[in-house]
């Protein structure tokens, strides 16, 4: 499945929403017209490298501190798709939780999912001189937050059913608890010996993240159905 569209419309301006959607793009687009020998250079120094972080690796590339990488990773895609994908969940699901919590309160809701995820995947991975990049893990967060605020509200998908596509309205709780299995199997695949390129743990930890901390930034919040 995949969400084009929620019937759930926002009440406010989405800045926070817009602005990090645009940040990101503009991040990738330089990214995306470095010379290829600096692309790397560029993914190294301000990717999450779990070693380089834990300090069991030197740090070899850029100038700033390992631990400001938990930030910097999260506005970082390793390709046009990687990017894009993010930025749909982004743009359909955050309008809606920038309005529960704020606008600052938001950003900062997002950056620390963002950070919790990255942390998660580097608990699993510590000696792992791989850089992790993208806002995979920030929007996890909002998807989790999603999920128990507004579970009842309908989300457009489209779903492939073999040879087959087609649209569904479908209540956002089964939208996104399916995604939420399908993290946890594939996690469970790459422990098993898979191997991926997909930091899963991120995405359980950011989403696992935003269902606890939507709650906690706004006391009073009630479920809605």
């Amino acid at each position: 499945m995949i969400p084009l569209k929620d019937e759930n419309p926002g009440q406010t301006f989405p800045l926070m929403t817009l602005s990090l959607i645009a940040l990101n793009i503009i991040v990738f687009l330089y990214q995306l017209f470095l010379p290829l020998h600096e692309q790397q250079a560029f993914v190294m120094t301000y990717g999450m490298v779990p070693a380089e972080l834990l300090g069991s690796a030197r740090r070899f590339h850029g100038d700033i501190p390992s631990g400001l990488t938990l930030i910097t990773s999260q506005f970082l895609h390793g390709g046009i798709l990687h990017l894009a994908g993010n930025m749909l969940y982004l743009w359909i699901f955050g309008n809606n939780i920038e309005d529960v919590l704020g606008k600052f309160r938001f950003l900062f809701f997002y950056l620390l999912c963002g950070v919790l995820a990255a942390l998660a995947h580097l608990v699993l991975n510590p000696f792992s001189d791989v850089p992790m990049i993208g806002a995979s893990g920030a929007i996890a967060g909002v998807l989790g937050a999603y999920l128990v605020t507004f579970p009842g509200a309908r989300v457009l998908v489209l779903v492939f059913i073999f040879f087959f596509v087609t649209t569904m309205r479908i209540s956002a709780f089964w939208v996104l608890a399916f995604w939420f299995l399908m993290q946890l199997f594939y996690a469970a695949g790459s422990v098993g010996g898979g191997g991926t390129n997909i930091a899963y743990m991120a995405h359980i930890g950011g989403f696992l993240a935003g269902l606890w901390l939507v709650k906690k930034l706004r006391p009073g919040l009630k479920w809605k159905k």
